[in-house]
């Protein structure tokens, strides 16, 4: 089964569906993904825009969900230009990671501290405080129970 995610004028996520490989073969049985954007806009009209994205995110960087962006043509990623979906920016500061579709916190503020024992079992966990990192870059990571 084949993946198609429907964007919105802004290349934000709206809707992924599965379509069949066989209504995205060309006469020769290729799978091609401009016959499955001409299948999806088809079904939902003319002047939808579809992306095929992949399951197993083989391709385009991570599978799209619902609220994801398609970046194009976006120098960044260490790479001249993008093709990726990617989730939506979780704060301000973090960045886009060279060579992968993902965003990571900045270097001064480093990773989440191991938790213990006994705030796993506790359900403690570390979650990132944008206020906190403006004020002191080494106190971002905030240790709650959600």
């Amino acid at each position: 089964m084949a993946h198609f995610a429907k964007l919105d004028a802004n290349n934000i996520v709206e809707q992924v569906i599965v379509v069949n490989n066989d209504d995205i073969k060309d006469s020769s049985g290729t799978e091609v993904e401009s016959i499955g954007i001409a299948f999806c806009q088809k079904l939902f009209g003319a002047s939808t825009n579809w992306k095929q994205t992949s399951y197993n995110a083989t391709s385009r960087g991570n599978y799209a969900g619902v609220g994801m962006t398609y970046m194009s043509n976006v120098s960044t990623l260490g790479v001249a230009s993008t093709d990726v979906f990617i989730g939506q920016q979780p704060f301000p500061s973090w960045s886009i990671g060279i060579n992968t579709a993902r965003w990571y916190p900045p270097d001064d503020a480093g990773i989440p501290p191991e938790r213990t024992a006994a705030q796993i079992a506790a359900r403690k966990d570390y979650r990132w405080n944008e206020a906190d990192y403006n004020k002191d870059p080494s106190t971002a990571w905030n240790l709650i129970t959600p």
